[in-house]
């Protein structure tokens, strides 16, 4: 168990000790509350986590588990919030390029590998589309745009079904 200690590359770990260790040994390196703005403009806060790497013939397999909140705006009622999030990961890092994945990922030469592209890459593809601070939201006034969730404004909301035709022509006839 080792915690991250490097404040200004808090991702970049040494496994120079794990590249020449017998088949089978792991070690864990556990993040708390780091924070990550990158070049396309995702930022993620209180990344907490846990990257477990173990030596393999092939390489060392790094999985990891992490959590962080993103900024976010609701498409329903226009408010910020902080929206939670949780990935998993696992990628190998090759010892040639005979073994390399997919991914492309080789174990460098001074043996110090960033997580920094997968933590954010992993992350990324958690971020909503369409994100709604709660499941309740109830959005925006269609008439006069109040936050229907601080208060009511007394304006009844469309009925927007393909059904509400039916409905009328029912309830003239009635």
């Amino acid at each position: 168990m080792s915690n991250v200690t490097n404040l200004r590359k808090p991702f970049r770990l040494n496994v120079g000790f794990l590249i020449n260790s017998p088949i089978g040994i792991n070690r864990e390196f556990f993040f708390d509350s780091i924070a990550l703005t990158s070049e396309d403009g995702l930022r993620i806060s209180n990344i907490e986590g846990v990257a477990k790497i173990s030596r393999t013939p092939q390489g060392l397999l790094v999985q990891g588990n992490f959590s962080g909140t993103v900024p976010q705006e609701c498409v329903r009622c226009l408010e910020d919030y902080e929206h939670k999030l949780q990935w998993e990961f696992i990628e190998l890092y090759a010892f040639t390029t005979d073994n390399i994945t997919e991914s492309g990922l080789l174990v460098p030469d001074d043996a110090q590998i960033d997580l920094q592209t997968l933590v954010h890459d992993f992350a990324l593809l958690e971020v909503p589309i369409k994100p709604i601070c709660k499941p309740g939201c109830l959005g925006l006034c269609m008439e006069c745009g109040q936050n229907l969730n601080e208060r009511d404004c007394g304006h009844t909301p469309p009925n927007d079904s393909p059904f509400s035709a039916l409905k009328e022509l029912f309830d003239s006839e009635n």
